[in-house]
């Protein structure tokens, strides 16, 4: 038996499929494509975000540039911009509101990809002890746990939370260590505030100066990306200096109480 001759011109490309199935979406479809009602996609085309459908038979039809929109429009929504903001961002220049939002997402992506976890209060009773409300208090505003209500807690930092257990186990209270975290805190917030006037100062004031010209774009996104790690390296390396220049001291002045007794 002869075999069949397939016409490739019929076969869809891998990945064309994918593609073919975003291609044609009635608005229904988009709505389920991207987590979206309805009236808020037809909300969001009379505000002119989103540009008209292609008609055939009357029926309107999205494509991949439509489902690309909506997806810009909510990480933008999410990052706080309101619907005036948002239409200000996509009438202007082309590609503006996607620089800009690779740009907060620069600012914002995470240090290390540390997952939270989920502790009971029986666990924090068993490796922590009895706390009192005040401490309490004070772990919520530092945000080392978050309620989740029926005793259940989220720990943003797992890490963290396991230094504060390693400390706690050499001796040192957990009311003290809490102290020296709200310190640190607010160390770490003046330190944080200066790196981002740095920032402003150095990068982003004279390429706004500049008129924001659209081939440093990538640069600017590129160098905000850099600083957050470069400005974590900077701290820990003049703390490691600092810590063991106070830790000499300490000691020698133990060594010296030492020698008088």
């Amino acid at each position: 038996m002869a075999a069949t001759k397939v016409d490739k011109t019929q076969v869809p490309a891998p990945g064309e499929e994918d593609a073919a199935a975003t291609h044609d979406l009635t608005i229904e479809q988009l709505a389920g494509e991207v987590g979206m009602s309805v009236r808020n996609i037809r909300n969001h085309h009379s505000r002119g975000l989103l540009p008209a459908p292609e008609v055939r038979a009357r029926v309107g039809y999205y494509g991949t540039d439509h489902v690309a929109r909506l997806r810009l429009i909510l990480d933008l929504q999410a990052d706080g911009f309101n619907l005036a903001a948002i239409e200000r961002l996509l009438s202007g220049s082309d590609g503006l509101a996607e620089r800009l939002l690779g740009l907060r997402h620069a600012v914002t992506m995470p240090f290390e990809s540390e997952s939270p976890e989920v502790i009971t209060a029986e666990e924090l009773l068993n490796r922590f002890g009895e706390v009192s409300a005040k401490d309490i208090e004070r772990v919520r505003k530092l945000k080392l746990l978050v309620p989740l209500g029926e005793g259940r807690f989220e720990v943003p930092s797992p890490a963290l939370l396991r230094a504060a257990e390693e400390v706690v186990a050499l001796g040192i209270s957990l009311h003290a260590a809490l102290g020296l975290m709200e310190r640190v805190s607010r160390d770490c917030e003046s330190i944080s505030r200066a790196f981002a006037k740095l920032f402003l100062r150095e990068l982003w004031e004279p390429f706004e100066q500049a008129g924001q010209p659209e081939e440093r774009w990538d640069e600017v996104i590129e160098a905000v990306g850099a600083l957050r790690p470069l400005a974590s390296e900077a701290l820990l390396a003049v703390f490691k200096q600092r810590m063991s220049t106070q830790l000499e001291a300490a000691f020698g002045k133990v060594l010296e109480h030492q020698a008088k007794r």
